[in-house]
């Protein structure tokens, strides 16, 4: 005789609860990541907007005359949409919804116009020839022996990240907590706590409600 014995199969969870779980597992993953994509991408970006882009000389007196040109000088646009974005990154948990969806779209876009003005400004000579214009004293002076750096990019690479963290807000936004409204108030004025005529069997009581101005031999 045969015997044919049942093995439990391991049971799988399905359903709205099982999604729910899912969907809050990923929301937190990807919020934990948007957070770090977008922080970094700020830091380098207002880091290497400081830092040497293009170079070159011009001709005073008959000598040549070394001049730089910072990220700030070529530039200005990274840095401001790096500062929006960085705002745009904590709004997005002070809202909900449409709201939210407004913000993580700022986020992406602020990212990706910071990236394109760093890639326009890494063949940018404008600032250089400005500054040459200044130092020979001659409008028509512009910069020689250009040279070009490789931070540009790097801040371009920054921005990226910036985007990034926007695309997984537009993405994912809607399973992210938001603040909690348990610290707001409402207006409305608070119930006040009904007082208890002071114990006559407790003389320090009596002497607490003198204290507070109240006659303790008033009956509630």
């Amino acid at each position: 005789m045969e015997y044919v014995t049942a093995v439990p199969q391991p049971r799988t969870e399905s359903g709205p609860e099982a999604d729910a779980a899912a969907a809050s597992s990923g929301g937190r993953r990807s919020l934990g990541i948007a957070l770090l994509l977008g922080a970094i991408g700020a830091a380098v970006v207002l880091m290497t907007s400081g830092q040497t882009w293009a170079e070159g000389t011009v001709a005073v007196g008959g000598g040549a005359v070394p001049l730089k040109a910072s990220g700030g000088d070529v530039t200005g646009v990274p840095t401001a949409l790096t500062i929006v974005g960085l705002a745009a990154l904590v709004a997005v948990f002070a809202v909900r919804k449409a709201g939210r969806l407004l913000v993580s779209a700022l986020l992406a876009l602020c990212g990706a116009g910071a990236a394109a003005a760093a890639f326009v400004g890494a063949s940018d000579s404008a600032a250089l020839d400005e500054k040459a214009a200044r130092t020979a004293g001659d409008t028509a002076a512009t910069i020689d022996a250009l040279t070009h750096t490789a931070w540009p990019y790097v801040t371009a690479a920054g921005a990226v990240l910036i985007l990034l963290a926007g695309l997984l807000a537009l993405r994912y936004g809607k399973h992210w907590p938001a603040m909690s409204g348990r610290y707001e108030r409402d207006g409305s004025p608070r119930p006040r706590k009904a007082r208890t005529a002071p114990d006559p069997e407790r003389p320090e009581e009596i002497w607490k409600a003198l204290d507070r101005g109240e006659d303790p031999t008033r009956e509630e």
